[in-house]
């Protein structure tokens, strides 16, 4: 890293239980951030009146930026509108009302969250990247933001590509670690962002039902992660399910109270260190995915999914989908005495790659204000 230069990383996450659920304002859900990272460097643009993105997923062209009296201004030509201008766009509306001078810089962005070929692990890389982002400009014009700032801001950008967004994701690779989170409304976020300063947003009553805490990590089981080798499109899958509960039989406010309770006895398991709580928790929720799936007619566990999740439980373990499902990942929490060498074996023999991964530990408080 040459003198100047800013280098912030953001870890990759797994739900472990309360997907779906989680997108309705403060419902609950469990999340882990895990040892996989996205990078960004930043380093002014000295001598330019443009800045510049590059990324592997940019090709070799990086994607160019500059101000004019509109706004920014982007280079559409090659790429698509995306996270990373999402979040400058938003930092430099707050630097705006702070008064502070306007700079150029080029941001770096390199990537552990997906494999060789460049299929992605399902680890929230478009979540790690806007919270990489935010620390980068955090840092870059001396903003002083609390983690939790930090999260507002990497949401706000968030909602601006997807408005549905709960922002699970983008808690756990900001606050690190094991977190119960809850979202807030982000309609009546975005209806803020069109009529207030960003910095009433950020401090104002817009947030009812966003909670984080932190979570003891889990007692005596292992966690594992299994990768089916099929991506999935989270917006589409959850998409569906929202759509479906018009025209099908879902009892969504019966899921909801479920998915709550599952959440709640996970969290209770957790902090109490009573591993058989906490699976049976793990398990129940498996069962609510696929109830839901069935229910309305989404594909969430698929078969490699389903393998993976029933060689877990043959081996004395418990697996579920992790996120959305549809592919991806699933992940296995294992007490000491479960045989993992025949479940990873059964992995094997139906291409499912067991993923090395470990929990990325906590970072800043989930208290500050």
């Amino acid at each position: 890293m040459t003198p100047g230069t800013i280098e912030t990383r953001a870890p990759g996450k797994l739900f472990i239980a309360g997907e779906y659920a989680v997108v309705e304002p403060g419902q609950p859900s469990v999340l882990i951030a895990v040892d996989r990272y996205l990078t960004v460097t930043l380093s002014e643009s000295v001598g330019h009146a443009a800045g510049s993105v590059h990324s592997p997923e940019y090709g070799l062209i990086p994607l160019t930026w500059t101000r004019g009296d509109s706004g920014l201004t982007i280079d559409r030509e090659h790429h698509p509108y995306d996270y990373v201008m999402a979040v400058i766009g938003t930092v430099e509306q707050l630097r705006g009302e702070l008064g502070i001078p306007a700079r150029f810089y080029d941001l770096r962005i390199a990537s552990e969250l997906d494999d060789a070929s460049g299929r992605k692990f399902g680890l929230g890389s478009s979540a790690a990247v806007t919270v990489a982002t935010v620390h980068a400009l955090d840092r870059f014009y001396e903003l002083g933001l609390t983690a939790r700032e930090r999260f507002k801001l990497a949401l706000l950008a968030t909602i601006q590509v997807s408005p549905n967004a709960s922002g699970g994701d983008v808690a756990a690779s900001t606050f690190g670690g094991w977190i119960r989170y809850s979202a807030p409304n982000r309609a009546t976020l975005r209806a803020q962002l069109d009529d207030r300063p960003l910095r009433e947003v950020l401090s104002g009553d817009g947030w009812e039902g966003f909670d984080v805490a932190r979570l003891a990590p889990p007692h005596g089981l292992r966690l594992l992660v299994g990768w089916t080798g099929s991506p999935a499109s989270t917006e589409r899958l959850v998409g569906g399910v929202r759509r479906s509960r018009r025209d099908s039989g879902v009892d969504y406010p019966a899921f909801l109270l479920e998915s709550r309770g599952c959440v709640d006895d996970l969290v209770t398991g957790l902090d109490d260190g009573d591993d058989d709580l906490t699976l049976d928790a793990l398990r129940r929720a498996r069962r609510l995915l696929q109830r839901l799936g069935a229910q309305s007619g989404t594909l969430i566990e698929t078969d490699r999914l389903a393998r993976l999740c029933d060689t877990a439980e043959a081996a004395g373990a418990a697996g579920k989908p992790s996120g959305a499902g549809g592919g991806d990942c699933g992940i296995v929490l294992a007490p000491a005495d479960a045989d993992l060498t025949r479940m990873l074996r059964s992995w094997e023999s139906h291409d499912i790659r067991h993923l090395t991964l470990s929990v990325h530990p906590p970072e800043g408080s989930v208290d500050d204000h």
